[in-house]
């Protein structure tokens, strides 16, 4: 597990100096909104297009790996559905909770940091887990949400879940690499190399832009912030390994990189679907923090005990 934890350290390194640099007011809020900015819509955008532009359809869409992946999410969702009604609160907040416990950072942290240690190979699994995120799971909470505010759900609900998806780069880019991918289509020489530079901006940029993020976040609601990092690094990717190699046939090195995506830390963009909404995102916040920092041991465990086998 050390020579894992050696590995992951300087990952979770860039985490910390973007957190000291935003705390330290060295980085302003604007300057890190920036940076964020510039990772999502241009450097991690190119990354993503260069494996989706690079991997056959078929190495990426696998029926077994996506119901596997949705048995286990889903398994987690609705527990974390029910504690929440449990403790008499409404679907709205149901709903935000319950995305906690099952959408983690695999487009600023998981895409770079598990390519890197697992190899170009993770590329392919690691973009189905995302687009399943951003596709299934983005939805959810909007229709939840929206439905439960209007009290019915309508056109327009699904009209605004779409026009979402059109303006997500990361789907974007991930859609338009696949087709080029399938029609064969080659990138020119230059195209390739511009590219590569950019996408290598995503790493060490991306994961600065999470810690600057985690430096605005306060810890309130701190036992439902714990519940929810429990669900999240512990019981996701529990179930989706028990989905995978206990009821659907995934290949074991897909299958490890599911899980391992599984165990992330709760994504941001949480924050900003419960801020948007206005709904309990004092709370997501605390989970973002509380998650990301016990993350550090829990990913670099969870790595290590599936490539011991």
């Amino acid at each position: 597990m050390l020579a894992i934890f050696l590995k992951t350290l300087p990952f979770f390194a860039l985490i910390g100096l973007g957190y000291w640099a935003c705390r330290t007011r060295f980085f302003t809020e604007e300057a890190a909104a920036y940076l964020t900015k510039f990772v999502f819509y241009f450097a991690l955008s190119a990354m993503l297009f260069r494996f989706a532009a690079s991997l056959p359809i078929t190495e990426v869409f696998d029926t077994q790996f996506v119901l596997a992946y949705l048995v286990g999410s889903l398994t987690v969702y609705c527990i974390a559905t029910v504690v929440a009604f449990i403790r008499k609160i409404g679907v709205e907040e149901a709903a935000v909770e319950a995305q906690c416990a099952v959408i983690g950072n695999t487009g600023f942290l998981g895409v770079p940091m598990l390519v890197v240690l697992l190899g170009e190979a993770a590329a392919g699994p690691v973009l189905m887990v995302l687009a399943i995120d951003l596709i299934v799971f983005s939805s959810l909470i909007v229709i939840l949400i929206t439905g439960s505010r209007d009290g019915r759900m309508s056109i327009g609900i699904l009209r605004t879940v779409g026009i979402g998806l059109f303006k997500n780069p990361m789907i974007v880019s991930m859609a338009l690499g696949l087709l080029c991918s399938g029609f064969a289509v080659p990138i020119p020489g230059p195209v390739e190399e511009f590219l590569s530079i950019l996408g290598a901006a995503a790493t060490p940029g991306a994961l600065f832009a999470i810690g600057a993020s985690l430096a605005s976040k306060s810890a309130e609601r701190v036992s439902v912030a714990i519940w929810l990092s429990f669900a999240k690094l512990i019981l996701h990717p529990v179930a989706v390994a028990v989905a995978a190699l206990l009821i659907f046939d995934v290949d074991p090195f897909a299958a490890a990189v599911m899980i391992s995506a599984a165990a992330l830390p709760v994504a941001g963009n949480v924050y900003i679907l419960a801020q948007h909404y206005g709904v309990a995102p004092q709370r997501v916040s605390a989970s973002i923090l509380i998650s990301t920092i016990v993350s550090v041991v829990t990913v670099t465990a969870v790595i290590a005990i599936l490539q011991g086998g």
